[in-house]
């Protein structure tokens, strides 16, 4: 399978994604769910551009966390320090879907950029 679903709460949004042909941002790993977030308009603070060097991209993982990818001990330790986090808990600059079920994420609210709400 390489379509799958990915949701993010609590927003409630699902996007559907070709895990055979990833997303490629500058931000994140290539179809990481940071790049699949910012493609399809959900905000996601990051504040390091991607590169696993801070953790304001961390998400929850609610559903489909043994199909991500494998954290290195970077994230791992990055997560660690990381408020709110849980035993579910990824970067969303690392965290790339393996194509073979459907991902929810939680985005913390702390986490959510609001800047586009500010249009007046």
């Amino acid at each position: 399978m390489s379509r799958i679903e990915v949701t993010f709460l609590p927003e409630g949004r699902t996007v559907e994604v070709d895990t055979e042909r990833p997303i490629e941002r500058h931000d994140g790993k290539p179809g990481s769910i940071l790049q699949i977030a910012l493609e399809h308009g959900v905000d996601i603070d990051h504040a390091c551009g991607g590169v696993c060097a801070c953790s304001t991209c961390h998400v929850v993982v609610r559903e489909g966390f043994e199909d991500l990818s494998e954290p290195c001990e970077d994230e791992e330790d990055l997560i660690d320090s990381a408020p709110g986090h849980t035993l579910t808990s990824r970067l969303a600059c690392q965290a790339v879907p393996q194509g073979h079920r459907d991902v929810v994420v939680e985005v913390p609210n702390w986490n959510r950029n609001f800047v586009k709400e500010s249009h007046g």
